[in-house]
C-alpha cells in the first residue's frame, strides 16, 4: 500500500485543538511511525494556515527518513483568517492558485514533495482543464506524486478524472454517515480504481445523545466481549470491512487511543455482525 492502513489526521494537532508544542509534535510523529502509522494528513487551512509549518519544524528536527513517511495536503478552501485577506469563505481551483498552494505547503512542511495532493472540496466554478494542467506541471516538477480529491461526488470525480488521473477521494464516512454505500460514491471509486479515505470515521457516536446512537451503543456493547474490543475499535473495523479498502483518517492525539485504533486493523467482523451494526444505525434491517 502507498499509504498506511490508518492515517494520522493533523487537524487538531495545532491551534484548532491540542496546541502541541514542537517537541510534542515530534514525539507524536515518532509514536505514529513506530506503530505503523506512516501517513500524515494535512490541509493548508489547518490551524488557520499555521499547522503545516509547525509540523514541518517538528519533522525537520526529528531526522526521520522522508521516504519512510507519506505527507498529504489539501488546497482550495479560502478560509477567513487573520493570516489571509479574504472577505468571504470561498474555493479557488485556478491553475495558478493550485500551484502556489502546493509550493506554500512544501515550504511549510519543509519537504521537496507531497505524496498526495487533494482538492479539499468541490467548487461550482472549478474548470477541469485548469486543474489537469496544474497537476501535470506539479507532477512533472516532482512536487507531488499522487493527486486526488476530497468530498467529491461520482459525477465530479468523472469530470476531473477524464482530464487527469484521480488516485484518492477522501470522504466523510462512518457508521452514522454511511451514505456513500448507497449513493454510488464507493461503487464508482471501486470501479475506477480510486482509493477511499474516510475522515471523521467515528461519526457522531460519542458526540451526540439520541435514539440512533443509543441503538448503536447497545449493539456494539453486545459485540465487545466477542471481539475483545472497545466500541471505537468496532466502529473502525466496521469501516475497514468494506471491500473498497477504506483508510480511516484518525484524528486523536492520544497515544492510548491511537494504540486501540491500530489494534482495530486486526479485527475481522463476521458478515452478520457487520449487518447487525448497520441495522442498529439505520433502525431497521436491510430490505
Amino acid at each position: 500500500m502507498k499509504y498506511s492502513r490508518l492515517i494520522a489526521g493533523t487537524m487538531t494537532w495545532g491551534s484548532w485543538g491540542k496546541q502541541l508544542s514542537k517537541k510534542g509534535m515530534e514525539s507524536l510523529i515518532n509514536f505514529c511511525i513506530s506503530n505503523n502509522i506512516t501517513t500524515f494528513d494535512h490541509a493548508d487551512i489547518y490551524g488557520g494556515y499555521t499547522t503545516e509549518a509547525e509540523f514541518g519544524k517538528a519533522l525537520k528536527d526529528s531526522n526521520i527518513d522522508r521516504e519512510a513517511i507519506q505527507l498529504i495536503s489539501k488546497c482550495g478552501i479560502q478560509l477567513l483568517s487573520g493570516n489571509r485577506s479574504h472577505v468571504v469563505k470561498h474555493y479557488n481551483y485556478s491553475k495558478a492558485h493550485i500551484i502556489q498552494s502546493v509550493e506554500t505547503s512544501l515550504k511549510n512542511l519543509e519537504t521537496e514533495y507531497l505524496d498526495l495532493l487533494l482538492l479539499h472540496r468541490p467548487s461550482p466554478l472549478m474548470v477541469a482543464e485548469d486543474i489537469a494542467e496544474a497537476i501535470t506541471l506539479l507532477k512533472k516538477d516532482g512536487k507531488i506524486r499522487d493527486f486526488g480529491v476530497s468530498n467529491f461526488t461520482p459525477s465530479q470525480m468523472e469530470m476531473i478524472g477524464l482530464r487527469t488521473n484521480i488516485d484518492v477521494n477522501q470522504i466523510e464516512f462512518s457508521l452514522t454517515e454511511h451514505s456513500a454505500i448507497y449513493n454510488s460514491t464507493l461503487d464508482y471509486m471501486t470501479t475506477s480504481g480510486i482509493k477511499p479515505m474516510a475522515w471523521s470515521p467515528l461519526g457522531t457516536v460519542f458526540k451526540e445523545d439520541h435514539e440512533q446512537n443509543r441503538r448503536i451503543h447497545k449493539q456494539l456493547g453486545e459485540l465487545m466481549e466477542k471481539y475483545n474490543a472497545t466500541e471505537d475499535q468496532l466502529l473502525l473495523a466496521w469501516i475497514m470491512k468494506h471491500p473498497s479498502g477504506i483508510h480511516p483518517v484518525v484524528g486523536t492525539t492520544t497515544e492510548k487511543r491511537l494504540k486501540l485504533a491500530i489494534e482495530a486493523t486486526k479485527i475481522e467482523l463476521e458478515i452478520e455482525d457487520w449487518f447487525l451494526i448497520l441495522a442498529a444505525a439505520q433502525g431497521h434491517e436491510v430490505p
